[in-house]
This record gives structure tokens, sequence and C-alpha cells, in this order.
């Protein structure tokens, strides 16, 4: 939110101010187009929330309303071993608690919804001044959508969990609420759910605002005190034997555990070794992360400064589970580089550490696991301890370098490009920014590839073997059904199978990540043009696999087709190797296989300065046509459709960015006319 560039209009912003309004016209319309979103995702996650089935969904609201919550247990809070909340926490919410029973969960849900709303129009208010009337327009809705989509909401919603209090409850002190004793007691209660948020009194110390910081103590211990006299049994249970409930709830090396505590476990280091390393390592985090939030809390950044207090709380805190994690998501607002083209790195980082699952964004691999299991705790460890959040005092904090664009090229149509705000930049992206958004594209390309109509249900694998009867009919037809004697060709020779099942499973990947990266480092301009293209591609493909489930003919029965990588099938329960639980094995028609080393062979022939290496461009796609043949994992006319969508991702790039702008080398210049000087234009040059 507070990363919205701040620059004067360029040609695209000029075209679109005469085609739709004036600018407070268009902004009116994107406030309510926004304001809208926000609605219907917070009506979609009520809905997702009640309609899960009664015994699934609120899972943790049952340790207050089950058969032996805290509604209904004499005894002590923590004799069932569900309830790891504090003592104070049982002691207050029992009356909410009684009103969600009531409701069966309607209350408690649109309460929490309530509160969502209530914090991210605080948390749109105290946005680091100064911010464009734009930016103050928009911000309150792009706040509460983005907290709906954040996984700390959504779990907590589905849990049935009271996080989003203590979050508030600081926010309102430290925005909201006039006077410092008011801050501080709001603050106080919110400790006294939450005990790591004792933290914030030490912000409050350090930036002289020493009544709040004694108020937030003072608060606290009222409020442990009332719970003590009421519960002592129950408060000695959390303070003193499970070390302030640092030993309830699930088990504390689990995943759901993003704190340095849970982190040190997963790595397999337990008793005295880890409670010192841990001590260690928390004393540090917590001196650096409060020494940064009291430099941008003075600096005018308070937001910022709570979101890093709120980091460090998540980190040394010995449990920290996902519902507790939203501290994370106020970091976004943290300006980061120098650049315009950087400005938007840290904000997307954090947009998807907080909205997708760790395993998106990093593929399941050992030698990640560690950074994949804690992402989020990296997270927020970075942004408490080293991310370089710009001063307001930084020249580049209002005015980041401009990013350079190159000048429109001349289209073939009038009506060309259709956006015509998407400009080319001639500058290098981000490269975390970079991969970060290919590794995600990719896991949601997957995401989509597998959930495509088809799978290996029976039901999907009939339309599947059923489409693969009449391409095979058609091909037939054209007299271009070569896939059966191709593979059976290619058996009979033992390394020419080897070649081609080792280029089908190898260069897959390979080649086309390998042109990425000599156009990043080489031609940054293109690869912005190639890499749109390849998307483009990728994407229509995956709507042919939702339209079209067809069966490889490995995967068709009775046509005797060898399956030259995977073996002997069971077509009743087809393999597809290690990734039958991962792909969709009908996702056929196109063939990607084919269409990226098109798109390689293409780029490649576009770019590369000799000759012979555009001769091996385009063998790649003459290879892996061969390969996806003669290992019978798709028809001859997956390959036409491969490159079909390669043309048409080709196509929507020029119609909707304009034609590839070129470098001055690739464009033929015309000679300048020479002048004879001799002869007849000798007399000019006498002197009179």
């Amino acid at each position: 939110m507070a990363n919205v560039e701040h620059r004067g209009p360029g040609p695209g912003d000029a075209f679109g101010a005469g085609a739709s309004g004036t600018p407070k016209e268009r902004i009116a319309a994107v406030r309510v187009a926004l304001w809208l979103i926000a609605a219907v995702l917070a009506a979609r996650q009520a809905a997702a929330v009640l309609r899960t089935p009664k015994g699934d969904r609120l899972i943790d609201l049952e340790t207050w309303i089950g058969p032996d919550g805290v509604l209904h247990v004499n005894g002590s809070l923590y004799d069932a071993d569900k309830f790891s909340g504090t003592p104070f926490a049982g002691l207050v919410l029992k009356p909410f608690s009684r009103a969600a029973e009531q409701a069966l969960g309607w209350g408690w849900t649109f309460g929490t919804l309530l509160l969502v709303v209530i914090l991210g129009l605080v948390a749109a208010r105290a946005l680091p001044q100064p911010v464009s009337r734009r930016t103050s327009l928009l911000a309150a809705p792009v706040a509460i959508s983005l907290l709906m989509l954040s996984l700390p909401v959504r779990n907590t919603l589905y849990l049935g969990q009271t996080s989003i209090l203590p979050v508030l409850l600081v926010l309102l002190g430290c925005f909201a609420v006039r006077g410092e004793r008011g801050s501080g007691i709001l603050i106080g209660i919110g400790a006294a759910l939450q005990p790591a948020v004792l933290l914030f009194a030490a912000l409050f110390w350090f930036t002289g605002r020493r009544r709040a910081a004694l108020s937030t103590g003072a608060t606290f211990l009222a409020c442990t005190a009332l719970a003590w006299a009421a519960m002592p049994h129950d408060s000695w249970t959390y303070w003193v034997h499970h070390l302030a409930g640092a030993g309830l709830g699930a088990r504390p090396d689990g995943l759901a555990n993003q704190s340095l505590h849970g982190a040190l476990l997963r790595f397999g280091l337990q008793g005295p070794l880890e409670i010192g390393l841990f001590l260690v390592l928390g004393a540090g985090v917590v001196y650096l992360g409060l020494r940064r939030a009291v430099r941008y809390a003075k600096d005018g950044q308070l937001l910022l400064a709570v979101a890093i207090t709120g980091c460090v709380a998540v980190a040394v805190s010995p449990t920290t589970w996902q519902h507790q994690l939203l501290w994370v998501l106020l970091a976004v607002v943290g300006r980061v580089g120098k650049k315009q083209s950087d400005r938007y790195m840290w904000p997307v980082a954090v947009l998807l550490v907080s909205t997708l699952p760790a395993k998106m964004m990093l593929p399941n691999m050992p030698v990640v696991e560690p950074i994949r299991d804690n992402v989020v705790l990296i997270a927020a460890l970075a942004a408490a301890t080293v991310v370089p959040f710009l001063s307001r005092t930084a020249p580049q904090y209002q005015a980041p370098i401009p990013t350079d664009y190159a000048a429109p090229a001349p289209a073939r149509w009038s009506w060309v490009p259709l956006l015509p705000f998407w400009r080319r930049v001639t500058t290098r992206p981000n490269l975390l920014l970079e991969l970060l958004l290919i590794r995600v594209g990719y896991s949601a390309y997957q995401q989509a590839r597998l959930a495509a109509t088809g799978g290996t249900n029976s039901g999907g694998r009939a339309t599947a073997e059923h489409h693969g009867d009449q391409i095979y009919s058609i091909e037939r037809f054209l007299h271009i059904d070569i896939e059966h004697w191709v593979n059976h060709a290619v058996v009979k020779v033992d390394w020419l199978e080897e070649f081609f099942n080792f280029y089908y499973t190898s260069f897959h990947f390979v080649v086309p990540l390998s042109v990425l990266a000599v156009l990043y480092l080489r031609r940054p301009a293109d690869y912005r043009w190639a890499r749109s293209a390849l998307g483009f591609a990728t994407l229509l493909a995956l709507v042919g696999f939702w339209l079209y489930p067809l069966a490889p003919p490995r995967l068709m029965p009775g046509l005797g087709f060898i399956d030259t990588v995977h073996g002997v099938q069971d077509f009743s329960q087809p393999d597809y190797g290690t990734l039958t639980a991962l792909t969709n094995q009908y996702a056929a028609m196109p063939s990607l296989h084919f269409g990226w080393s098109l798109w390689c062979g293409v780029v490649i022939v576009i770019f590369a300065p000799k000759w012979w290496m555009k001769a091996l461009g385009l063998l790649h796609p003459l290879f892996t046509v061969s390969a996806i043949v003669a290992t019978g994992n798709h028809w001859v006319m997956d390959a036409v459709g491969g490159a079909t969508v390669v043309g048409a991702g080709f196509g929507l790039a020029y119609v909707l960015a304009g034609p590839r702008v070129r470098r001055p080398s690739e464009v033929e210049v015309e000679a300048e006319p020479v002048i004879d000087m001799s002869k007849d234009s000798a007399k000019d040059r006498t002197p009179s």
C-alpha cells in the first residue's frame, strides 16, 4: 500500500484519461471496484467457514463450546490439553464464547470479520505520511482485501481463534486512542491475551512515551493478577508449569510453530543446548529489532515500527502459530529499494509469504526444506533485523530512480497496443522478484493442471480415452498417424530409446530456463517480451487441459503403444512415475513439451548472433517432437496444439503491448546520401 509509485502521467496515462474520464472519476470507479472485491472476499471467507461440516470447522472454538470445553469444565482450563491461551483469556472470553455457542459459530465468524475490517481501516489510516490522495482513497479496501486473503486471517476464521484481538488492540492503542494512558491500557490488555505483545512497552519506553509503557505494564499485571485471583491453579499451570504456555497446544516442533524455538527443534536440537541457543538468538533479535523499530518510529513510520516489533514477537515467542502471524503482513508498508523497478520486490514477497503455502514458493526438494519449513519465520526475522527500509528523509523515499522505458514501436494496426500503459521497460527486472514470481507461477500452473478436467477417476479417464480415439481417427484420416511405427522402431534400438527417454525427461525445463537466464543477463528488455509470450502460451495451454482432457498414446488401452519412460502400465490405475499424485496424466493437448521447445527455438533464432547458434536452436524443437512421439507421451496433433498456443502467446504479447522494440543493430540503417564534392561542385568551392 505504501509502495504506490508517485510519478507523473506517462503516455499510457494520457491515453487512459481520455478514454475513461477524468482522474477523479477513474479513482472513484477503482475505489468502488476495490470495495466490491473486499466485500466479495469477506463473503467468500464467511461462506467457506459456514459451509464446512460442523465437526470440521471452528476446531479451536470447540475448546470453548465443545462437551469438554472451557464453558463446561469445572476443573482446570488445561486439563483437556487443548486450551493454550492465557488464564486471563479464559476468564474474559467465556461470555463471547457462550454467544458463539448459541449462534453455532455465526456470531463468532461475523464478529471476526468485523474485527478484520476495523483492523484494515486503522492500518490504512496509519500509513506513513506523506501519501498521495489516490493512495489514501484506495488504501482501506486494499488493506481489507489483503487481510481477507492472508493465511493468518483465514486460519483464524477456520479454527475459531482470537488472535485478531491482540493485533487490533495494538493498532488501536497506537493510532486511534488519544493519550498515552489509554494507549497503554489497550496494549496491556492485548499483552494479557498474548504475552509477547509486552514488547510494545519497550517500544514506547525507548521512543519517549514512558507513561504509555508504564500503563501497558501495569494493565498487563492487573489483568494477570485478576485471572490469578479467580483461577489460581490455572494461572500456576500456565505461567509456571508450562513457562508462559510454551508447552501447551500442538507439538512445538510442528511446522505450524513459526518461532525460533520451533525452528531449532525442527533442526534436531533439544534440551539445555536448544534452550540456551534460543535465549541467545532471541536476545539478539530483540536488541536488533527494537533498535530498528525505535529508529523508524522516530522517523515518522510508526506503522512500520509496529510491524517490526510484531515480527520480533513472532520470532522470540516460544510458540507462534499460523493464526498469530499477522504482524508479518503489516511489514508490507516498508519501502525497500532506491530504484522504481526494485520497489515492488519486498511487498510482493511479503504478500506471497502471507497468502500462499510455503510449498508453492519453494519446490519439494530436501535441499530447500529448511527454508521452506521456516519461510514465514525467515520473513519475520528479515523484517525485524536486516531489510533496509528507506528512511522518510532519503531522497528516493518519495522519488525513486525512475524506470527507463523504450519509445513505442510503430504497429501495423492503429488499435495496437490494446494496453498502451504496458510500456516496454529497457532495464533488467529485480532478480529475486523474478525468481519468486516464476516459481509461484509454475506452482499455480501445476495446481491448475492437476485440477483440470480428467485426472485418474474413472469418468475422467473414460472422457480422456474417448478424446484419444478422436485424435487417432483424425490422424489416420490425415495419414499422419506415425506414433505407433515410430514408438516401436525406437524401442528396437537401445541407444536411441535411451536418448529420447533422457531428452524427454531432462530438457523440458533446462533449455527454457537457460534461454530466460541468457536473455535476463544479456537482453533485459527482450527478456520481458519473451517471458510474457511464454506466460500467455502456458495460460492458453491450461485452457486446453480443462476443455479437452486427452489420453496420450501410452495410456490408450488396446493400441499397443510401449511406454518407454515409465514402463508397462496398469490401465485401471495408470502410473506416471513418481509424479502420479502431482500432475494430471491426461493433460496432453496441447503439448507444452513441444510448445516450450518451439518457444525456445523461435527466441534463439531471433536473438542468436551466429548462424550455427540459430541452427542449434531449431534442433531443440525437432528433437523434442521426436521424443514426445517416440516415447508414446504425445500424439502428433498435440505438437500442433503446442505450436498453436505458442503462436497465440506471441500474438497476445504483440496485441496487448505492441511490437517488440528492436535494438539499433537489428534495424537496417539507411545510408545517408553522399555529396559529390568533385568536378562540377569544384566551382562552388572557388572563392568569389
